[in-house]
């Protein structure tokens, strides 16, 4: 099935959870009561959990263009794939926070849940709004924070140094801070965009660093990249 440009055959749902990104982009209390902007979220339950909590974030995602009986169908048939390649993949993780596979399972299954029900109770497209890098549709300084999770120089190979660097200067231009977690690709090794990417920021007047986080799940993933307005 194919929707505005979207291929949902090709998508991988994968879902991550509110203490997740907590751990993932260093959130303090402070920063979770900030206008947060959540930029490819796909079916994490972050925005499901924060309203629960009383705040307000808008995810956004060219995923939603599907319904959620699109998705969860979708969720359905690669759900058990996924877990089954896991075994073979186990040494590249760390397993503190998250104790084992079966758990893994359990946890994604639950973002998922958590998100598709939120996400059909927004009929109003508000919270969860159809939009890709590197052109978001949000007016300027629309947030105060975005979170870029999981998509961002982790698929280095797929998108190259110029999407990375017009990406993160639309999340700028949306934000007056922008957070990007990991910062290594698919086999757990440093961008090569990154350098890249880190230079055009500070040439453009963007005071842009890698700060160290709480979380590690993919080996050597436990940086994420702040950029602010100088």
């Amino acid at each position: 099935m194919v929707r505005s440009g979207v291929q949902l055959s090709q998508v991988v749902p994968w879902g991550r959870s509110l203490a997740e990104y907590v751990g993932m982009f260093a959130l303090s209390e402070r920063d979770l009561a900030k206008r947060i902007l959540g930029c490819a979220d796909g079916p994490a339950s972050f925005n499901a959990e924060m309203a629960a909590r009383g705040y307000r974030v808008v995810s956004c995602d060219p995923l939603y263009v599907f319904n959620s009986q699109e998705l969860r169908q979708r969720f359905d048939e690669t759900f058990a794939t996924m877990m089954a390649q896991m075994p073979a993949k186990r040494d590249n993780f760390v397993w503190d926070t998250i104790p084992s596979i079966q758990a893994l399972g359990e946890m994604r299954m639950t973002a998922m849940e958590a998100f598709l029900r939120d996400f059909a109770g927004d009929r109003r497209g508000s919270r969860y709004v159809v939009s890709a890098l590197p052109h978001l549709a949000f007016a300027n300084s629309a947030f105060d924070l975005a979170l870029c999770s999981n998509f961002l120089f982790l698929y280095s190979e797929q998108l190259g140094e110029d999407f990375h660097v017009a990406a993160l200067r639309e999340l700028c231009r949306v934000a007056t801070e922008v957070r990007v977690f990991p910062l290594v690709d698919l086999d757990g090794q440093v961008s090569p965009h990154l350098g890249p990417a880190l230079t055009a920021l500070r040439r453009a007047g963007f005071h842009a660093t890698v700060s160290r986080v709480p979380y590690e799940f993919l080996k050597g993933a436990n940086e994420m990249l702040v950029i602010e307005r100088q």
